[in-house]
């Protein structure tokens, strides 16, 4: 009886402790409480609604009193004859954007990394940040102008003696353009990652590699590189988790009916159906398809990347 009273004594104890703590530092907790909110309210609250891509939706009824249809609705989009040419199309797109898009980052947070010359590499790093700051629109408007029949580009390769080139229309140019442009307007956006583990580098470790008389480029490869590896990896992690969900914006605005073959990809073919067609059940299921696929490689690729490099999200 003795040891049970003090056990409940301790819990007591314990629960007082902890209510201390939160009113000591309530301003932390208030923090920590508007993204939990932002969370619940925007992120797991809609989650409810996904029930619909196992229902036959429609607005009488409502999410939860319409007839229940199972798996009816995934079952079509497997036998659909997009599914493979969709599939293709998607991860095409994301496999050609994460290899172009990895490097450039890097070779740029690295080169800054060594500019002496400070204005010099603060202008560089400010002009190259800039373009992600532009409208997708603007990019795509930017491009379309550039690339167009009678653009610059076009006549540049007709006083060499080409012929011309409907680079928006032809169907192979279409993941280049897009992967390119993507790379050109968030390569400086992202380099600013690396530059913040490069300047976690111990300056120790240069200063004692050029007493030993290594080069720029042995301190690259021995010191920078393997510092700025864990960074590159767990990036890479994240962009392997979103390899299904590209965004269907920059997609749909260059996307038009004679590169149609390669750009169509789920995320415009959800928008296509469940916007326009209406077909809310159908584009649901999409989603939720989207979205387990897209959680299985996360966890394959840090699985992998746990067993190979020791560099892991959880």
């Amino acid at each position: 009886m003795l040891e049970a009273e003090k056990k409940v004594q301790q819990r007591r104890q314990h629960r007082k402790n902890k209510l201390r703590t939160i009113k000591r530092h309530w301003q932390l907790y208030l923090i920590i409480l508007l993204p939990l909110i932002y969370l619940v309210v925007f992120k797991y609250m809609p989650i409810i609604g996904s029930q619909i891509a196992f229902r036959d939706y429609n607005f009488r009824d409502g999410i939860w009193h319409s007839p229940f249809a199972g798996l009816k609705y995934f079952k079509m989009f497997f036998a659909s004859p997009q599914f493979s040419r969709l599939m293709i199309n998607t991860l095409g797109l994301s496999a050609y954007g994460i290899i172009i898009g990895v490097f450039p980052p890097i070779l740029l947070a690295i080169a800054l990394n060594y500019v002496r010359v400070r204005w010099f590499g603060k202008t560089v790093q400010m002009v190259t940040y800039m373009p992600y700051f532009i409208s997708t629109v603007l990019v795509v408007g930017i491009l379309t102008q550039i690339l167009s029949l009678t653009g610059p580009v076009n006549h540049l390769i007709q006083v060499l003696g080409g012929q011309a080139i409907h680079f928006m229309g032809e169907p192979k140019l279409f993941k280049t353009l897009y992967v390119f442009s993507d790379v050109w307007q968030k390569t400086g956006y992202n380099a600013v990652i690396y530059i913040s583990a490069l300047a976690a580098v111990d300056q120790e470790l240069h200063e004692a590699a050029r007493v030993d008389g290594a080069s720029i480029w042995q301190r690259i490869r021995y010191i920078d590189i393997p510092s700025i590896l864990p960074t590159a990896v767990i990036l890479l992690i994240m962009s392997c988790g979103h390899i299904l969900t590209i965004g269907y914006e920059k997609v749909l605005l260059l996307q038009n009916d004679l590169n149609m073959a390669t750009s169509d990809i789920i995320s415009t073919y959800v928008y296509r159906i469940g916007l326009n067609s209406m077909q809310y059940s159908y584009s649901t299921a999409i989603g939720i398809f989207q979205s387990l696929v897209s959680l299985i490689l996360l966890v394959i690729v840090n699985k992998i990347s746990d067993k190979v490099s020791e560099t892991s999200l959880f």
